[in-house]
């Protein structure tokens, strides 16, 4: 190792090297390609810096000018390039290396006139390097490495086409270094294409997987998911944590809920831009945020400090997303937790993805409320301020507190100020408390409002319950039922809620995206969800008494009666989304009274299984054509025919007439014989 690159490490606090960063480091491997696995935190992108500097720096102390880059490093996602970027500066940063990066979502044209400049690494993302390459502003003819970080995560994102082509593209008597958390078939047969002889590299079996992590599967009920994780982050009181979910949805919901109960919190999913996502981390790195709400692709690989702290909202897909999560503590010999939210119907799934992850995890239910309490008497009576000697100016104060309260009630009121500053916690049910389906009845004095969108507008109560939490500050158990009609919705919402609902509005009464809000004074007067019926089981009650139905210009269908379809949120107490009345039928072309209710209903010869649609009377051009020996130009004109007629390979039937049977989908007159099994 160069004396300029052991400055660095020691200038940075490494007084050891991790066990792969001493292996990849050894000289017998200076020449080689490598193969290497190595769990997550352990110190791969210094181990690789270190592994290629015998390569591209040499015997020298320091590099040249810059030209064609010497070193390519790629890497899956924007994040961990940056985060390699910023590795390998301060690393070779004695040595008058330029490092560049390369990724999507930055200005092309900025890093084209960097790279113009010359590079001595360049790091990107394999999109964006692929699209220098072919642009011309990328040279490859000077590498001398090549390293693929993260290698297993790029097969997984679908990059191997872009991997192929820029290793293609390379000298052939390059270095490949490929890092990978496992050696999946595709990173064997990738290695075996592209690399020569390469030696490998593993420091997965000497010890046990993770194992400064303690894994804690928290049974929780299956209403308090949120509430479990909130009760988490109060009693862990850690530094910095971070929680995953499986869509970008439920990190939005996440976020907003752990925002409006004063969590300093940010967010990290692929529909923000790459400023955004920056801004995101740089908040979790210079402490302005405590909690990150991220998906997995958006965290691959990324290195927080102090993160102390793992909650899987959702549970992982897969082993590789339980490891490569977790590893997001734990690092660099720190401790930390890893802990998975498991409600009732996920604990067989949590047990299988432990067994298959080789993990013992501790299984616990989540902090109550009584736990948090006593952990912040703990915290307060072990706080370092407490043993710090006061200044006069303190004394002086403290004087005139204890001349007007007594010890005890400054004491309370020093209590009191620390707990406003923190999340209430919530109550929990126990785990397996099973869900009871609150009646509507119980629900208590309500007031409902209006706001001014509708059916017309898509509108769902699916969407519109999210909003009303974050934009109302309200909880679920405040909101009642939810109808959506034609224009607008109601919302039924408890009494003691309102006032609070109204004050986050503030004077202008408008939710998100410009939704007007009304109060009533009653009880909406709603329409009935579907047509009304007069006659059969369906048949609503004002059809029955002799009352007009709403849609007053409809007829009753015949056959079976037709009962409105309503979907509800009983658990939450929210009522039914709306469905918009069935279009009236009308008849095709040719339709005939005389024909049996059987054709005319479109019931004959429909296949099951599929919507049925009403018989028009048309038959096929062939057959049509051969009518009483006419030719095709005149069989459109025989009685009882319609433009069936020409419709080209419906069958010889011909056309219909009373006192035949109805022709079958295939045009025949014989019935569709019965399908043995």
């Amino acid at each position: 190792m160069t004396p300029s690159l052991s400055d660095a490490l020691a200038e940075r606090g490494y007084d050891t090297l991790t066990p792969v960063q001493e292996a990849v480091a050894d000289p017998d491997l200076a020449t080689s390609d490598l193969l290497v696995s190595a769990q997550t935190g352990s110190g791969k992108t210094v181990g690789f810096g270190l592994a290629i500097a015998p390569t591209i720096l040499g015997e020298a102390e320091r590099f040249g000018l810059a030209a064609a880059p010497l070193a390519l490093v790629i890497a899956p996602t924007r994040e961990l390039a940056f985060q390699v970027t910023q590795e390998l500066s301060w690393l070779y940063a004695k040595t008058g290396a330029r490092v560049t990066s390369c990724v999507g979502g930055m200005d092309m044209r900025d890093e084209r006139r960097a790279l113009d400049r010359g590079a001595h690494i360049v790091v990107g993302t394999p999109g964006r390097l692929r699209d220098h390459i072919e642009r011309g502003s990328l040279d490859m003819s000077g590498l001398r490495a090549v390293v693929l970080d993260e290698a297993d995560e790029m097969l997984d994102l679908g990059f191997r086409e872009d991997l192929e082509f820029m290793l293609g593209k390379a000298p052939e008597d390059r270095r490949t270094l490929m890092f990978s958390a496992t050696v999946s078939p595709g990173i064997a047969k990738l290695a075996e294409k592209y690399q020569r002889d390469a030696r490998r590299v593993s420091t997965l079996g000497g010890a046990r997987q993770h194992a400064d992590i303690s894994y804690q599967a928290v049974r929780v009920a299956a209403p308090d998911c949120d509430r479990a994780i909130f009760n988490l982050l109060r009693y862990r009181d850690a530094e910095s944590a971070i929680i995953f979910a499986n869509t970008r949805a439920a990190v939005n919901h996440l976020t907003a809920r752990l925002a409006n109960r004063g969590f300093a919190v940010v967010s990290l999913s692929g529909e923000l831009s790459q400023n955004e996502r920056t801004h995101a981390l740089q908040a979790m790195r210079d402490g302005r945020a405590r909690i990150c709400v991220a998906t997995d692709v958006a965290a691959r690989g990324i290195d927080l400090p102090n993160l102390n702290l793992v909650i899987h909202a959702d549970l992982p897909t897969n082993t590789e997303s339980l490891l490569h999560r977790s590893g997001r503590t734990g690092r660099a010999g720190r401790k930390g937790v890893s802990a998975l939210i498991v409600p009732p119907k996920a604990v067989k799934k949590a047990e299988q993805l432990l067994k298959w992850a080789k993990i013992s995890a501790e299984w616990v239910v989540a902090p109550s409320a009584e736990d948090i309490l006593r952990r912040d008497e703990e915290r307060l009576l072990a706080d370092p301020a407490c043993d710090e000697a006061p200044t006069e100016a303190q004394t002086a104060f403290a004087a005139k507190l204890l001349a007007r309260h007594s010890p005890e009630a400054i004491a309370a009121a020093y209590l009191r100020l620390y707990r406003s500053r923190q999340s209430a916690p919530e109550e929990l049910s126990p785990p397996d408390e099973k869900p009871v389906a609150r009646d509507h009845r119980d629900f208590g004095p309500s007031r409902w409002f209006a706001l001014s969108l509708g059916r017309d507008d898509q509108a769902e109560a699916r969407w519109l319950l999210p909003l009303l939490c974050r934009a109302g500050n309200l909880d679920r158990s405040a909101i009642g039922a939810i109808r959506v009609q034609k224009a607008e919705t109601f919302v039924e919402l408890s009494e003691g809620s309102v006032d609070g609902f109204l004050a986050a509005l503030g004077p202008e009464a408008v939710l998100e995206e410009g939704i007007a809000v009304r109060q009533l004074d009653r009880a909406p007067d709603l329409q009935p969800q579907g047509r009304a019926h007069t006659k059969g089981p369906g048949a609503s009650h004002d059809a029955r008494k002799g009352r007009k139905p709403w849609d007053e210009g409809a007829k009753p269908r015949p056959g079976k009666a037709r009962t409105p379809r309503v979907a509800s949120h009983e658990a939450e107490n929210v009522g039914s989304r709306d469905f918009a009345p069935a279009p009236e039928r009308k008849p095709a072309p040719g339709f005939d009274e005389a024909r049996p209710a059987q054709a005319r209903d479109g019931k004959a010869g429909a296949p099951k299984g599929k919507p049925s649609k009403p018989y028009t009377g048309k038959t096929g051009q062939k057959s049509a054509a051969k009518l009483k020996g006419k030719p095709a130009s005149t069989a459109a004109d025989a009685p009882g025919d319609t433009e069936r007629s020409k419709s080209p390979g419906r069958g010889k039937a011909g056309p219909w007439k009373p006192g035949k049977r109805a022709p079958n989908r295939d045009g025949g007159r014989k019935p569709p014989e019965r399908r043995k099994r």
